[in-house]
């Protein structure tokens, strides 16, 4: 019974054709993201995205660019799910997005249109979890940082007692790397995320001992 409630709960977690849009970016769990649509393939897939009530997901490019021949992405990557859609005065779609789950991609094929298309498993939620009492000084960062900033982050629901809420939003808003922040998104414990990113902001200098 076990290993059938096993299997029946990993295939719940697999999404067997997910559109991917390849980004110079990293979206975290609950994170925003705004972006500019002119690609055809890209419009089709939102079209089609809309029309099921699918997300697509969104991957830092490993190599190559956002626009023309696909590119090579990192295989962790966040679920993302439109929230406003806008017709720009300069002719493009604008778009916003929100990070949901993440994901691992476990195959991908390339469309004639360059769109990749890939299968993949969603990772388990973090637990919700406090955040501990040496990292406190991070949040009173984050909440300066998150007082300084407008659309969209202006309506995000503020989760300041939340772990990985915390390191998710200190890791897209921090100057760091792109590598860097993937190498935190790809953590799946809230804690070791905040000491990495605790480390990183004492060396910036933004955080003293």
């Amino acid at each position: 019974m076990t290993n059938a409630t096993n299997k029946k709960t990993d295939s719940a977690l697999i999404i067997k054709r997910l559109p991917i849009f390849p980004l110079k970016t990293v979206l975290f769990p609950e994170g925003p993201l705004s972006l500019k649509i002119f690609e055809p393939r890209y419009l089709d897939m939102l079209t089609e995205c809309e029309k099921s009530g699918t997300g697509f997901g969104v991957c830092l490019i490993r190599d190559g660019n956002e626009t023309g021949k696909a590119a090579d992405i990192y295989l962790t990557g966040t679920l993302a799910q439109v929230t406003f859609w806008e017709n720009r005065k300069d002719g493009l779609l604008g778009v916003s997005v929100k990070g949901e789950r993440k994901f691992h991609i476990l195959d991908k094929t390339i469309e004639k249109n360059e769109l990749t298309v890939a299968e993949v498993k969603l990772v388990e939620l973090e637990p919700v979890q406090a955040v501990p009492e040496q990292f406190l000084p991070m949040v009173t960062v984050l909440e300066k940082i998150m007082q300084t900033l407008k659309h969209p982050y202006i309506t995000l629901e503020k989760k300041y007692n939340n772990a990985c809420w915390v390191g998710s939003r200190l890791g897209e808003l921090l100057p760091l790397s792109l590598e860097k922040k993937q190498q935190l998104l790809e953590m799946n414990e809230a804690n070791a995320r905040l000491a990495m990113l605790y480390e990183e902001m004492l060396t910036m200098g933004i955080l003293s001992e």
